[in-house]
């Protein structure tokens, strides 16, 4: 949204004021993510120097090997027809990473975002469907019971008792297999969100909160040491409504911004969606993902203990890092105060 919207920022201007603050910032994550879950993510390990063991020299405890020899027993059982091995990646696999670099390529050369997104999905769309209806083998609808072995089709009989000849499968077209492949709930989300945050916007009331929340940083948001807490009213505030709700709030709030001003809330608001369940889309789309599988563990009491301090470690870690070390201009391209300096 900040590229695309705000001042001249370039991908690769974007790119290069964020590469240090978002390493930082995934260091601390990780560091922090290892400490808090190793239990779960190496089961057995007694402590850091056997888990650091087994992420860099491949070694496994005896649960983690258990638990293994059990992934693999489940998948032999319900494997039913056996495949032939893959020996490498498919022609489809390579024109799709040909088809993504160039993607990245045209981004990064300066080209227009919206026409290049909206290409590179549609071509790969068509390929995809191309791939689909020509190429992929179509599903067989099988029945099996409970010993794995296949059921004969189920007849079906008029009201005279003679037998239904069973109708010739019907074409799926593409359309039908990428409407069901919609997620409406969260574009139903995304688009409540906006509506919300558009018709808040027209009050007037998140002006006046940031300029009382600021005080006398309103005026030098992103100077230190305003800046920290000028993240920390982001951060509330994409907790709130979500962070990509709140970036479109403050393009209203300060149309005329400096792209380092926007460099910081951009940062500030991506980590800050980490804070709580809430504070980013990414957090519920993952929570909606694995309650479909039936994994319901990922709540807000078990995300907390771990995303509230490494949130605010990484968010003032990076934020520091930021204001030392950026490449964006402190003066507004859209005032033309950059074409004065």
């Amino acid at each position: 949204i900040v590229s695309l919207a705000y001042d001249d920022i370039s991908w690769t201007e974007f790119l290069s004021n964020m590469i240090l603050p978002v390493t930082a910032a995934s260091i601390i994550n990780a560091t922090m993510l290892f400490c808090y879950y190793s239990s779960e993510l190496f089961p057995g390990s007694s402590g850091i120097m056997e888990c650091l063991g087994i992420v860099f020299s491949g070694n496994r405890t005896p649960e983690m090997l258990a638990q293994e020899h059990a992934y693999h027993a489940r998948n032999v059982q319900s494997i039913q027809v056996m495949e032939e091995p893959s020996t490498g990646w498919s022609v489809w696999s390579k024109i799709q990473i040909v088809l993504v670099t160039v993607f990245l390529v045209c981004f990064a050369v300066g080209l227009d975002v919206c026409v290049t997104s909206i290409c590179a999905g549609a071509i790969l769309m068509v390929l995809a469907a191309w791939k689909r209806q020509h190429y992929d083998p179509r599903p067989e609808i099988v029945d099996y019971d409970a010993e794995g072995n296949a059921l004969p089709p189920k007849k079906m009989y008029d009201m005279d008792g003679n037998e239904i000849e069973p109708e010739e499968e019907e074409l799926v077209t593409e359309s039908e297999t990428t409407l069901t492949e919609v997620d409406y709930g969260l574009l139903m989300l995304f688009i409540g969100q906006f509506i919300l945050i558009g018709s808040f916007d027209d009050t007037g009331v998140p002006q006046g909160f940031f300029n009382l929340a600021m005080g006398g940083c309103a005026e030098q948001m992103t100077s230190v040491p305003c800046v920290y807490w000028f993240v920390l009213v982001i951060t509330i505030l994409s907790n709130v409504a979500s962070n990509v709700p709140v970036v479109q709030m403050l393009a209203a709030t300060f149309p005329y911004a400096t792209p380092y001003d926007w460099m910081q809330v951009s940062f500030s608001a991506t980590i800050a969606g980490n804070l709580t369940m809430l504070g980013s889309a990414a957090n519920m789309i993952v929570a909606f993902q694995a309650a479909k599988v039936g994994d319901r563990t990922f709540t807000s009491e078990r995300h907390a203990p771990f995303g509230i301090p490494s949130t605010i470690i990484s968010l003032y870690a990076g934020t520091a890092l930021l204001s030392l070390v950026h490449f964006s201009p402190e003066c507004s391209v859209k005032l033309g105060e950059c074409d004065e300096e």
